[in-house]
């Protein structure tokens, strides 16, 4: 007999952990809601076409691709298996798994492009998968929360993010956290006045591995990619700047006096913050980091990370303004902006900071425990009146002794008990138990209706 397996990176989920991921994913979606964003869904599979491409090199090797229909391999000559694995690839599927949920959006937009109104704002909530190296805080499966604005390239919207991020993390309990903020044209001026213009790209791949391998492997990954001693000492300003913000912008202006393209970044970030502090943001947790550059190929300006201070575990959140991502199907100078929430990794920070309520365990508010097969007379159709009320109410199903019946409510974390036995089938009066308190009273069906209506 075959012992059953999963395969690593992914997991099941049974009922307590999804009531703490549903609690996670609602107060997410509720402040998606007050920002005024529309829920949209896209399948999980994509044509190849779509994902390659998108998210640099390194993102086109995480691809899950799906072997086509049937027999995948007919047509295929034996100088086509010869070649290299991506070339071969492309050959026997033409479809994948989605990477992230923002390529498909971009997708989705061009395709309804007649039928939106425009500025867009969106958010989706959905697996993803990567072929990634799976370890703590990192699967092969997962779900993102997207939230994003396209049609617009407004700063209003980054600021909008930021106040997102802030409200999302601390109506989950999430106190301590850093949003590092970096721009694209930042990191375009730091190619330029180090020497190694339109090396913007090579430079981001290895600067973002900084917090993992720190600066001595990532100035060994920079030689390797073929920068010159000279543009990595001039590099040196990037791994000392102040911690206080405005101290950082005028460092940057300074180092980047001689790029247009650099200032232009500079200046698009001092702007983000000043709308931050309009709205009046209560203790902003913004820290500008110009080592921040994250992989995907895409952003174009502002670029956003999220860190939960004191766990070990990455990044919870990151995106970025993308202002060429429609251009690729066929809609150019389409402007836009969003973030994804990593819920799993979410997930594991609250769980290790113990910040998962107690009551979003409770599936059931109430058990109707019937003594006596005659006790169901009552018993049912109080269960119909009790949902009707919208208490979620059940009844133990088969016929068992009362202790049984009372260390299932108790499994189930059910805080209200309901007896019907000979005795409450005579007066009436069913016994209302508090499985909290272990009080009880006596009270008739509709009082009981009434009672856990206001509990």
């Amino acid at each position: 007999m075959q012992k059953p397996s999963l395969p690593r990176g992914t997991r099941d989920f049974g009922p307590e952990p999804m009531s703490k991921r549903l609690f996670l994913l609602e107060t997410i979606r509720q402040t998606f809601r007050r920002y005024g964003f529309q829920p949209i869904e896209t399948p999980a599979l994509e044509n190849l076409s779509v994902l390659m491409g998108k998210y640099g090199e390194e993102g086109d090797q995480l691809l899950f691709k799906i072997l086509n229909s049937g027999d995948f391999s007919s047509g295929l000559s034996e100088a086509d298996w010869q070649e290299n694995a991506r070339k071969l690839t492309l050959k026997i599927s033409e479809k994948g798994l989605r990477y992230d949920l923002t390529v498909p959006f971009a997708r989705y937009v061009v395709m309804n492009r007649h039928a939106l109104t425009m500025p867009f704002k969106r958010y989706q909530i959905q697996p993803v998968w990567r072929a990634d190296r799976p370890q703590k805080g990192r699967y092969r499966e997962f779900v993102q929360c997207d939230a994003d604005v396209v049609g617009t390239d407004s700063l209003l919207c980054e600021a909008e993010i930021v106040l997102m991020l802030h409200e999302s993390l601390r109506n989950l309990g999430i106190q301590d956290f850093t949003v590092k903020i970096n721009n694209r044209k930042i990191l375009t001026g730091i190619a330029e006045v180090v020497g190694a213009e339109g090396q913007e790209g090579q430079l981001a791949v290895a600067i973002d591995k900084l917090d993992k391998i720190g600066q001595g492997k990532v100035v060994e990954e920079l030689k390797q990619r073929g920068f010159s001693d000279e543009s990595i000492d001039k590099l040196t300003p990037m791994f000392q700047f102040p911690d206080q913000s405005q101290a950082a912008f005028s460092q940057l202006r300074s180092w980047l006096a001689t790029s247009d393209v650099g200032l232009k970044g500079v200046a698009e970030l001092e702007e983000v913050w000043q709308l931050v502090e309009q709205y009046g943001l209560n203790d902003a947790r913004m820290e500008l980091d110009v080592t921040l550059a994250r992989g995907l190929s895409y952003y174009t300006g502002a670029i956003f990370e999220v860190k939960a201070n004191g766990v070990q575990i990455g990044s919870i959140s990151g995106g970025g303004r993308y202002d060429n991502l429609t251009g690729a199907f066929g809609m150019p100078g389409l402007s836009g902006v969003g973030i994804s929430l990593g819920v799993d990794r979410i997930y594991d920070v609250m769980e290790e900071l113990n910040l998962f309520p107690e009551t979003g365990l409770q599936s059931t508010q109430v058990l109707v425990v019937h003594l006596e097969a005659g006790a169901r007379a009552l018993g049912l159709p109080l269960l119909s009146q009790l949902r009707l009320q919208n208490v979620a109410a059940e009844a133990y199903p088969d016929s068992a002794k009362v202790k049984k019946q009372l260390d299932y409510a108790n499994a189930k974390h059910i805080p209200y008990v309901v007896l019907i036995g000979s005795e409450e089938l005579q007066t009436g009066q069913l016994t209302l138990r508090n499985m909290v308190t272990g009080e009880q009273e006596k009270l008739t069906a509709g009082q009981i209706v009434e009672r856990l209506t206001r509990a």
